[in-house]
């Protein structure tokens, strides 16, 4: 069962991969009306982006399952070796994709690799955004001198 969050933060990033997607889509077809012989616009670059975005959105909804499993763990060791498990994996995934996204013919390779970036730009540029993340700075401590001990004014002395 997922925790509210979790569930909003992967409903928030579903959202920015799909903006992300169509964006990208935007801006394929605005460069093939420009440069049509050096940026195609076919299927492969509507089935890359799609692809592309269910692998990234993926990505991130392992790492929420992960998160939200480790969160709850008293053992801290094996929450870490879960953590860089789960990290493995999901970095294999797009490894993987990335291979499919170039050799396979039925994929353009920049559509399908791009959105990859997706989720980690858009919760960057929505954290920016939101007032709400923003945590104060504390104000910085006044300058007092550092009490070094009876011999600390014989070693910087020489």
């Amino acid at each position: 069962m997922l925790q509210p969050a979790v569930k909003k933060e992967t409903r928030n990033v579903l959202i920015i991969t799909i903006i992300g997607v169509a964006l990208m889509l935007i801006v394929f077809t605005i460069l093939h009306l420009i440069i049509p012989d050096k940026v195609p616009l076919d299927y492969k670059v509507f089935l890359g982006g799609i692809c592309g975005g269910a692998v990234a959105f993926l990505n991130f909804f392992l790492m929420a399952l992960t998160v939200q499993k480790v969160a709850a763990m008293e053992d801290r060791d094996q929450a870490t070796k879960m953590m860089r498990l789960s990290y493995s994996r999901r970095l294999g995934i797009q490894c993987i994709w990335i291979v499919v996204a170039i050799f396979a013919p039925c994929f353009n390779a920049a559509a399908g690799i791009i959105p990859i970036f997706f989720p980690s730009l858009g919760i960057k540029i929505y954290g920016i955004f939101r007032k709400d993340l923003k945590t104060p700075t504390a104000p910085a401590p006044e300058a007092q001198p550092a009490d070094n001990g009876p011999d600390a004014s014989q070693s910087e002395n020489g």
